[in-house]
């Protein structure tokens, strides 16, 4: 590739300067050889605008760059990006060299959230502080942009019906397998006979103080026995051996939050229908966190990130070092977080805020700090009473009561890959 001279070389001009010239001519030559896919989108425009604010903050010189694709961009658009932003800083005087050969080093993280894409730089300077540029720009309503995870399916199987609230469900797996139905009363146990469940012990729970008028509750599936029961200011633990038992005993232990693999507890206040923010063992080094209704977990290669719905409507995000607020999404105050395998492995399922009447559940992936939708929105036919992540964390159960019939129902909710 030749870089075309209309102007001859003026002898006054700095040495260094035709040098810095040469070399980003020969950078943009050797970024145009590189393979170039053809993208629907044109990249082009905000690529120049945040190499723009790049130099700005570095002036022209040696610099050390770096991408990070934390969106849903598939590689080739990921590619594009990085190759016009690469381009445009070039033409405005870069040189791009290793770290430790640098003036400046610049982190670039391509993000996204509901609405749009967020690219963010973050440059750091000697000894400076270090500065942070970003744009965003609109997902693109027409553009062909290949996601390189799938879209999630949400498929729910009613499990059990009933006039009086339920609180929550669980199913053991075995031969048979069995369910268990958890109410202000009592906890049922169903053997899955004849292709339908059939009671076999219902187990009364015991409690000296009244319930609280919105009362919650909450099964966990145990490995030494059945199973533990939640309510507020009780816990309950089923006996081993056959006949089944049900002890029950006034506490304030902290409920199980979360799946096996994601252990966390948190203190749930006895007298209302939220968790009061204190944490044990904690995340990381945060022990307390604003007073919320539900959580949801996602394992990071190095941490845990938590998500909270708070009692202000807020959602917090807490890594065990910061707590950040992700502000109003129009979730509900109920989320799990399901491991299916399916892009980035764990997704978050969310009720949304509104109508009570037609509630709905649809998952989400983090992309950064930044949900984004992977699934259509699952509508159930009433509100959504109960949202928890099963024991094993392959699924979730939700119990929803239905505005037509009356009833309380309990479903299974799985998530599969799309094609």
């Amino acid at each position: 590739m030749h870089c075309t001279v209309y102007n001859s070389r003026n002898p006054d001009m700095p040495a260094s300067s035709i040098r810095l010239q040469r070399v980003a001519c020969a950078l943009v030559g050797l970024l145009y050889l590189l393979p170039t896919v053809m993208s629907a989108t044109d990249w082009s425009a905000p690529a120049e605008q945040l190499a723009h604010k790049i130099v700005a903050v570095t002036g022209p010189g040696a610099v050390s760059l770096e991408f990070t694709n934390r969106s849903s961009l598939a590689k080739t658009d990921f590619e594009e990006v990085r190759r016009q932003v690469l381009t445009h800083a070039a033409a405005l005087g870069l040189r791009f060299v290793k770290a430790d050969q640098a003036a400046a080093t610049v982190q670039v993280s391509v993000s996204e959230n509901i609405a749009s894409y967020v690219w963010v730089a973050e440059i750091h300077l000697g000894n400076n502080e270090s500065s942070v540029v970003m744009i965003s720009l609109p997902h693109p309503e027409t553009a062909n942009i290949s996601r390189e995870s799938a879209p999630l399916t949400i498929h729910k199987t009613l499990l059990w019906a009933q006039e009086d609230r339920i609180l929550d469900a669980a199913v053991l797996e075995g031969s048979p397998a069995h369910l268990v139905v958890l109410d202000p009363d009592r906890a049922t146990l169903y053997r899955f006979q004849d292709s339908r469940w059939q009671m076999e012990q219902a187990l009364p729970i015991k409690h000296s103080r009244p319930w609280p008028r919105d009362l919650r509750g909450r099964l966990f599936v145990r490995k030494d026995h059945l199973f533990d029961a939640y309510l507020p200011g009780v816990y309950c633990q089923s006996t081993i051996t056959a006949p089944l038992g049900l002890n029950c005993r006034d506490s304030d232990d902290p409920w199980p939050l979360g799946s096996e693999q994601n252990s966390l507890n948190a203190f749930f206040s006895p007298a209302r229908n939220f968790f009061t923010g204190a944490l044990t063992p904690g995340i990381g080094k945060q022990t307390t966190a604003p007073a919320f209704y539900s959580a949801a977990a996602l394992p990071r290669e190095k941490y845990t990130l938590w998500l909270l719905a708070t009692v202000s409507g807020q959602v917090h995000l807490l890594d065990g070092v910061t707590d950040q607020t992700a502000g109003r999404l129009g979730w509900g105050s109920d989320l799990a977080s399901v491991h299916t395998g399916c892009g980035s492995g764990w997704q978050i399922l969310a009720t949304r805020s509104g109508d009570v009447s037609a509630d709905s559940v649809r998952a989400f992936e983090m992309a950064d700090r930044e949900p984004a939708p992977v699934s259509q929105a699952l509508d159930f036919d009433g509100s959504i009473t109960a949202l928890w992540a099963d024991s094993g964390g392959s699924g979730a159960m939700v119990v929803s009561h239905n505005s037509e019939s009356g009833k309380y129902e309990a479903y299974r909710l799985t998530l599969t890959c799309g094609q």
